[in-house]
């Protein structure tokens, strides 16, 4: 036993001996029970060496530090407004959660946004609104080469791994997502039981630890791959290259977090955090990775294939768009996530200013795609704060053909944005794997929330089209919003965010001079 502790120890126990001996009736002795044991803290204060604030003001300093460590409760719950709150506002957190319970959506009184400021955004209505017609929109996912096309929903669940979320908080997305017709993306940990125990659609990603298909040297193993990937459920492979919480760094589970359960599921040892490599071993190149998309379609027996980044140096991208015109091998998809970070624990310098944000990222990827005659072939998913069917709307005006949303999937699952995720202390047994903690998380009850919200998202996203007098998400153009960008100056996207001419990279002469430099230190031999 420490002297700290003793002290503690001794601080209960006279109060109780004092009331013991039956001396209860004596005023005096009331002082020492209040005064005894604040003297003795007050004693252990001052000798400590930890903490300044309590050597120089015993007793009181305690209570700086009490207050601190509830300090974001009471910024969320009695400081902030429903606008201003980080990184997701009070106003999207609650209607995210009255969407997942089935409550009234709507808002009395008028928007709570100021709409005369710098960056506001809508979209304009038509006096011709048409009539919905289409209730369950899908775009079809799959080239030229994939032989096992799949239709997909606009929106999605994105990528969360088994580990840094719990097995109920799993089951639960699966679940939600079957119900609902939609796809639930693995995230790199590898395809658990729990992923596939009610059969909702799995976009299975593969990271670079290769987690469920690696061999015991870390390396890719294509019969563990084969074996899973040819499984039904499975609709699309996902290679993640990196992703906006940490880019240019491999995928973090603290050794808290860590069960004998999930160390068997990713092929992994226990005690130690597991982190991933932070580059592939598989491949090296642009033009390597385009040749294991196409061995991943091969293995998978012809089901769509992409990659997920997040946009880093512009040349790196287009060194793999130079690939894909030299090998003629395209990804049936790519990600897009925005260098803004999500859910996984990340380290604060790569979360907070590394990698580039989702909507000037995903500009890029799509006028890259047109620049080299390569749109038409490949889908382009937009992963990022989604929250909204004008979220949605917005990301598809940019370029995104459909969303994925992690964050948005975890609040209908009823997370109260606490950010303890890498603690393992989750209060909603979210992202945890303390069993008592887990087990809170009803599966059933979560499971229609989340189905519920991706619906309301649905309902919402086909009656904004057609309140624009718009049929499909295919008619959608940058056009359509709009953006004030300082006082009375208002700009639609299309002259905010011009685009390039489609295959105008093709020609040395008709490369725009802004795209020259990245274009021409481009490769698909090295990045």
């Amino acid at each position: 036993m420490t002297v700290r502790q003793i002290f503690v120890v001794l601080a209960l126990l006279v109060p109780v001996l004092i009331l013991g001996l039956g001396l209860i009736w004596n005023p005096v002795n009331w002082l020492f029970v209040i005064v005894l044991p604040l003297l003795i803290l007050g004693t252990i204060d001052y000798f400590q060496h930890k903490q300044t604030i309590r050597r120089l003001y015993p007793v009181v300093g305690r209570f700086r530090y009490m207050l601190e460590s509830v300090r974001k409760e009471i910024q969320q719950y009695f400081v902030e407004s429903d606008t201003n709150g980080v990184p997701v506002s009070r106003e999207f957190r609650s209607l995210i959660y009255q969407r997942a319970k089935g409550d009234r959506d709507t808002r009395p009184f008028g928007t709570v946004f100021d709409v005369n400021r710098d960056g506001y955004e809508w979209i304009n209505h038509s006096l011709a609104p048409k009539e919905v017609s289409n209730h369950n929109p899908r775009i079809k996912f799959g080239g030229p080469d994939c032989t096992q096309p799949y239709e997909a929903s606009p929106f999605n669940i994105s990528a969360m791994s088994y580990g840094s979320l719990g097995k109920n908080a799993i089951m639960a997305l699966n679940k939600g997502a079957k119900a609902g017709g939609f796809a639930h993306n693995t995230g790199e940990g590898g395809l658990s039981p729990y992923h596939l125990k009610y059969g909702g659609d799995i976009i299975w990603q593969i990271g670079t630890g290769y987690f469920g298909c690696r061999d015991e040297q870390g390396n890719f193993d294509p019969d563990l791959f084969q074996e899973k990937a040819t499984l039904a459920v499975v609709k699309m492979i996902e290679v993640k290259l990196s992703q906006g919480a940490k880019p240019g760094h491999g995928g973090i589970l603290p050794a808290a977090k860590l069960t004998e359960e999930i160390a068997r599921i990713r092929h992994v040892p226990m005690g130690k955090d597991v982190i991933s490599p932070a580059a592939h071993t598989s491949f090296s190149t642009p033009k390597g990775l385009l040749e294991f998309v196409r061995k991943l379609r091969r293995l998978s027996g012809g089901k769509p294939v992409g990659f997920k980044l997040c946009v880093g140096k512009k040349d790196d991208f287009l060194g793999i768009c130079k690939a894909m015109l030299e090998t003629g091998i395209t990804p049936d998809f790519i990600t897009v996530d925005g260098g803004e970070g999500g859910t996984g624990a990340a380290p604060t310098e790569l979360t907070n200013s590394v990698g580039t944000p989702l909507r000037d990222a995903l500009i890029f990827v799509n006028q890259a795609l047109i620049g080299t005659g390569l749109r038409d072939r490949i889908r382009v998913i937009a992963s990022g704060k989604i929250f909204s069917a004008f979220h949605l709307l917005r990301v598809v005006a940019l370029g995104a053909d459909t969303a994925n949303s992690a964050r948005g999937m975890m609040f209908s699952l009823g997370c109260v944005q606490a950010r303890s995720c890498n603690t393992d202390r989750c209060p909603t047994g979210i992202t945890t794997q303390n069993p008592s903690r887990n087990k809170a998380l009803v599966v059933e009850d979560k499971s229609r929330r989340v189905a519920n919200f991706h619906r309301e998202m649905i309902v919402n996203l086909v009656e904004l089209l057609a309140v624009c007098g718009l049929n499909s998400l295919e008619e959608l153009e940058p056009k359509h919003i709009n953006q004030r960008v300082k006082g009375t100056v208002i700009k639609n996207y299309a002259e905010l965010y011009p685009r390039i001419t489609n295959g105008c990279l093709l020609s040395q002469a008709d490369v725009p001079d802004s795209w020259q430099r990245d274009w021409e230190m481009a490769s698909a031999d090295h990045w």
